[in-house]
This record gives C-alpha cells, structure tokens and sequence, in this order.
C-alpha cells in the first residue's frame, strides 16, 4: 500500500477528502515558521533583569557621576590630613659694594654679609585641624551614600522600565490573540455569507472588527520597541535599537524578595537619610572650623645667622621667632554666620528627607497590597469567567444561537479582561520594585566598609 492511502485510509484530522500533499505543504509550512523563529531569536539578545541592572551600574551617566563625587570627597579628606609645608628662607644683608672681604678672605662665605637662614612652620590650633577631617570624612560618607541612593534609584528606574517593556510585549500578545481569533470568526463569516446564512454587513462588520484589532497589534509592537529603547538609555547603551527580547516575565517579578518584609537592621537608614544626616555632620565640623578660626595660627620660625667679623673668627648665631596674625579687623563673623546658615538647611533638609522616606513606604506598601489583590482577582476570577463567556458565545454565535451583537461584545470584554490582567500584573511588579527601593536600608558601617 502505499503511504499516500495509508494516509487518507487512516487520517481523522483532516478529513477524507485532503490529499497527502496539502498535508505535507502544511507541516512544511510549520517547519519553516519554526526554523525562522529561531533564527529571529539568535539575532536578538536577551536580557534579563538582573543583567539590564548590572549593566546600568557600569555605564549610566548619574551612576557615573555619583562615583567621580566619591572620588573628589576622598580627595578633600586626604587633603585634610595633610599638614600645612614648611617655609624655607635665606637672606642676605649688609651687602658691601667695596672692600667686603675679611681676614679670613675675601670667598662668599668669608666676606662680611649678615645672612640669614631659616624654616618657618605654620601651627593650626584650637582644634581646626579635627574639624577639617571631621568635615571631610562626613563629606565622604555623605557621597558614598549618595552613590548609594543613585544607584537605589536606577535600580527602581531600569526595573520600572524593564517592567514596562514587558507590559508592552503582553499586550502585543493579548492583542494578537484576539486579533487571531477575530480572523477566525471573520473567516467563517465567510464561508456562511458564501452558503448565504450571514449578511453582508455582519461579514464586513467581524472584518472590520479583525483589521482593527491587527492595527492594534501594530501600536503595541511599536510600543514594545521604544519600552525596550528605553531601558537600554537607563543602560548607558550608546546606540539603542530595542533590539532585545526580555529574559524575564511579569509572572516572575511580581513576587516580594525574601526577606523585604523584614525590619531593617537596627540603625539602618535609607541612602538618601544617611547622606542628609551625613551632610549636617559635615555642616556642623565646618561651624566649628569656621569659629576655631578665629584664633590666630602662629608660625614658628627657626634660623641660623652667619656674620663674618671685620677680624677674628666668625659670628654664628640662630634665631627663633614666631608670628601671628592680630584679630582686630577680621573676626571672621562672616563665614561663622554662612556655616551656621548652611548647619540649618541641613537640619531643615534632613527633616524633610526623613519624612519623605517615610511617605514614599507608606505609599509603596499601599500601592502593592492594592496592585497585589487585583492581580489575584483578575487571574483566578474575572480572566477565567471571560474566556468561557467569549468560548460559549463564539460557539453559539458558528451554531446560529447568539448574535453577532453578542460575539462582539463577548471578544471585547475578554480582551479588555486580558488588558487590564497584564496591567495589574505590570502594576504589581512596579509596586514591589517601589516597595523594595522604599526598604532599601543601610548602616554608616555598610556604607564605610565599601
């Protein structure tokens, strides 16, 4: 027998009227769409989550920028434990135009100059020199922790944008589907209007319903692209294309990290928090440096004079002297009064930081309990309940027992249903990256022992 009976003797798929043929071209077909999907799928890269994240930590512009301002705060703290260098001097007087030698010749060093030499060393007292290093070190930790709380921010910033991205291929997705299944319905329109039991207007009418929802598709693969575009300006990317396909999907991000619920460790405090109070450290060693300065630093001189005499060995003597400023004019009152203004804007400052973090954790913890329990219902609720209302409409409708009111209706609502579960799913996703960046917490340690 051959395979071509073999086929049609024992084929229930198909029918017994398709050739072999047909069935061939079509599993060809299937073959083909396959080989293509994955060629499509070796030029585009994936990207996970954790690697777009990664990534942006490499190669963002505030990221970046935040590093440089570690390094200039280390910088200043360094300059800060430097002492002040000393001060060399020579001078030379009694310089004589004739007849400057002596009896012990007529050499440079012989001749009857007064020549003088000397070092003389700057002091700082009355503790400016703690304060400048206190003032420092507060200023390295408060870039530290402003390195911190960038990257805090871009972490929510890429997870924000790389759930959009994924919000964006779900909807694609959803809209194909129900573009998909419009065409199926406009396609047995088609047969029933040729058999004549449908209309013109209803067969134009499920068309027109198709085209639209494949126009839709087009706006929501538009839209994936530039989601996707931009996560890869939050990277850093210098050429983005969108060319990507996420690694990750929003059934895997809606899930809390283990351990977010947790109280944070005793003393922790959210980067931005420790960087204000960083700050008003800082402030306050810049007040007192600026009221120490009014003690006058003195400078200790310490010199050798060599005078060689008319006759006789010579005169060798050394000198010690010191010298400071006199406080009569300047009491430096103007830079006391701008260190103690700067000491209330951080005050000021670190108040309205340390309320902000705590709205923005109340907030993010209400946003995800409400995203989280409306995900849930229109998963095991209202998406379940809409496809069996779109199935049992659209059976009834290809039987003649429902209206054609009736399958439009039906395929809308299933799709908005579609649309709003990938919302929600999207929404909580966002809302447990807001209630983690909220929760981020460090210790001054933590931040120090980087």
């Amino acid at each position: 027998m051959s395979p071509y009976k073999k086929y049609r003797r024992h084929s229930t798929d198909n029918g017994p009227g398709e050739p072999y043929p047909a069935v061939r071209l079509k599993y060809l077909f299937f073959i083909l769409l396959a080989l293509a999907a994955q060629v499509v799928c070796a030029q585009t890269n994936v990207l996970t989550l954790a690697d777009a994240r990664n990534q942006a930590l490499e190669h963002n512009w505030d990221i970046l920028a935040a590093k440089s301002g570690v390094g200039n705060a280390t910088a200043q703290l360094i300059m800060a434990k430097e002492f002040p260098n000393p001060t060399a001097s020579l001078s030379t007087a009694k310089i004589g135009l004739h007849e400057a030698g002596t009896t012990m010749g007529n050499g440079l060093w012989d001749r009857s100059y007064d020549t003088i030499a000397a070092v003389s060393q700057l002091i700082e007292i009355g503790g400016k020199r703690r304060d400048r290093q206190v003032a420092a070190r507060a200023g390295v930790l408060g870039a530290k922790a402003r390195f911190y709380d960038a990257k805090r921010t871009l972490d929510e910033g890429v997870t924000q944008a790389y759930i959009a991205a994924l919000l964006a291929d779900e909807n694609e997705r959803v809209l194909k589907e129900s573009a998909g299944l419009m065409r199926h319905e406009a396609d047995i329109a088609q047969v029933q209007f040729n058999t004549g039991d449908l209309s013109a207007a209803d067969k134009k009418t499920l068309e027109i319903n198709a085209d639209q929802f494949e126009l839709q598709v087009r706006g929501a693969a538009a839209a994936a692209v530039q989601a996707r575009v931009a996560v890869e300006v939050l990277m850093g990317s210098g050429q983005p294309t969108g060319n990507w396909m996420p690694g990750d999907t929003l059934e895997t991000l809606v899930a809390v990290p283990p351990g977010l619920t947790n109280e944070p460790e005793s003393g922790a405090l959210r980067p931005d928090v420790l960087a204000a109070q960083a700050d008003l450290q800082g402030g306050e060693a810049e007040l007192k440096l600026q009221q120490a300065m009014r003690i006058p630093d003195p400078t200790v001189s310490l010199g050798v004079e060599h005078n060689p005499p008319g006759g006789g060995p010579a005169v060798d003597t050394i000198n010690i002297g010191v010298s400071f400023p006199l406080p009569l004019w300047n009491r430096n009152g103007g830079s006391i009064k701008s260190a103690q203004a700067a000491v209330d804007q951080f005050k000021e400052a670190l108040g309205k930081i340390q309320t902000q973090a705590q709205a923005d954790l109340a907030v993010a913890e209400s946003v995800y309990h409400e995203a989280f329990e409306r995900w849930r219902r229109y998963q095991d609720e209202l998406a379940p309940k809409s496809a069996q209302v779109r199935e049992s409409v659209a059976f009834q409708y290809e039987k003649g027992a429902a209206s054609l009111v009736d399958l439009l209706n039906a395929e809308q609502t299933d799709n908005t249903v579609r649309l709003a579960l990938a919302q929600a799913m999207n929404d909580t996703a966002s809302a447990v990256a807001g209630l983690q960046a909220a929760r981020t917490a460090l210790t001054e340690t933590e931040v120090n022992g980087d």
